[in-house]
């Protein structure tokens, strides 16, 4: 007898009464009492969020923290076996497992999740992955979560728990372009800076807090993320509004590493900048969407 093909479940934890009241207050004064803050405000509709870095068991809580005080419903990839074990594949669903069948009969991940985003009028949907895949420390992410959201049209969620400034939840909502390789090189330079519960575990190896900048410098590398390329002391000026720009300023982000400074041979050329992929990453902290 063929087995039932199991599918994402409409109704989980998140939906009730005992999340929207019990779990949230208990949360609330969690953190309160611990020092852990949120992030921005979590974003609208349906995404595939990433939580990184990835080094404790810790960092679920963390997670489900935020979620569960900003409305945020959350599923994640389990083993399709899994959740047909009697009690434990029940409660599982129930969490928001999202049972994945690699058989050849089995529906992919891909197709669950969008037959999964047209059949519901979604409002604050995280399909969770953890890319480092593991607490251990790894070489390099998974990239199955760059696959869904590239399969889905969906947008990356960008979550941090950090454990330095005791800041959890969602900084920036990251829109797919045609680059994969250019794409997931800037979202794991954001991780970069922050800090996992055990630093020396963690991928992209942690490199310390952004330098401060300030609001000028901030506008800066927000204008040169909308050049994706180069661009002149004089455009950067135009595109970040600035009346003046010195080149004290420009230098400071090229010696912190955030700018890239070219300079032609030919006399009275002006130099030219780019960002650099930790600029992008400091972006992708200082704007929450594109």
């Amino acid at each position: 007898m063929a087995k039932k093909a199991l599918t994402i479940r409409e109704k989980t934890i998140f939906d009730g009464i005992f999340t929207k009241y019990f779990l949230k207050f208990m949360f609330t004064v969690w953190f309160k009492i611990a020092g852990w803050k949120l992030s921005k405000t979590a974003p609208e509709g349906a995404g595939v969020a990433i939580a990184a870095p990835h080094t404790s068991n810790w960092d679920f809580f963390y997670a489900l923290g935020a979620a569960i005080l900003q409305d945020v419903k959350i599923y994640f990839s389990v083993k399709d076996s899994l959740c047909r074990v009697p009690v434990l594949g029940t409660w599982m669903m129930y969490l928001g497992a999202i049972p994945i069948d690699r058989s050849a009969k089995g529906v992919g991940q891909v197709e669950q999740i969008k037959n999964f985003i047209n059949s519901q009028k979604l409002n604050r949907v995280f399909f969770l992955f953890t890319p480092e895949g593991t607490r251990g420390l790894v070489p390099k992410w998974k990239s199955g979560f760059y696959h869904v959201a590239q399969g889905c049209d969906l947008p990356i969620f960008l979550a941090k728990v950090d454990y330095l400034s005791k800041e959890t939840g969602v900084f920036h909502t990251f829109k797919l372009t045609d680059n994969k390789d250019t794409d997931i090189k800037a979202i794991q330079a954001s991780y970069e800076s922050v800090q996992g519960k055990f630093p020396l575990m963690q991928f992209p190896a942690y490199t310390g807090r952004m330098p401060k900048i300030s609001e000028a410098e901030a506008k800066i590398i927000k204008a040169m993320y909308t050049f994706k390329g180069v661009a002149t002391k004089v455009e950067i000026t135009a595109k970040a509004k600035l009346g003046e720009l010195s080149t004290n300023m420009l230098d400071f982000l090229v010696d912190k590493g955030l700018l890239e400074k070219s300079i032609n041979a030919d006399k009275g050329v002006e130099p030219r900048y780019q960002l650099t992929f930790a600029g992008r990453g400091c972006f992708l902290h200082l704007s929450p969407s594109v």
